[in-house]
């Protein structure tokens, strides 16, 4: 039961990863495309949604909180048992902290995206000031 709870688990952050990818995918291509040149701001894309890949993977898939049902039972501790409410609980917990690890990581590059993006508006401002 352990490993189709790993494995299900892992599916599952996939698909939330390929959502919220497809979601932003947009608005992040114009976002970098407006900051850095288009050839870089293709590869800085590419990287962005591996990023999601990856954060979103890691963030769902709680391997520290499944090592609990490998774990050998003591006077101290009974391993969880797998029962079908214990799927739900386990299934809702991979897509809230698939979508919080995303969340967090988009909120981090937003931020500097929003910084560069006055720095660089400053920039063209100063820049149409200087020219007669």
């Amino acid at each position: 039961m352990f490993l189709s709870l790993l494995v299900v688990t892992f599916v599952i952050a996939v698909c939330v990863c390929v959502i919220v990818s497809k979601l932003f995918s947009q608005p992040i291509d114009v976002i970098l495309e407006r900051l850095v040149a288009s050839d870089i701001a293709f590869a800085w894309t590419k990287y962005l949604k591996f990023a999601i890949y990856v954060v979103g993977i890691s963030g769902g898939v709680r391997i520290y909180s499944l090592e609990e049902f490998l774990r050998a039972p003591s006077e101290n501790f009974t391993p969880p048992v797998l029962t079908t409410e214990r799927w739900v609980l386990e299934i809702y917990r991979t897509i809230i902290e698939s979508l919080q690890s995303i969340a967090w990581m988009l909120l981090v590059f937003f931020i500097f995206a929003l910084i560069a993006y006055v720095i660089v508006r400053a920039f063209e401002l100063r820049s149409r000031k200087n020219d007669p």
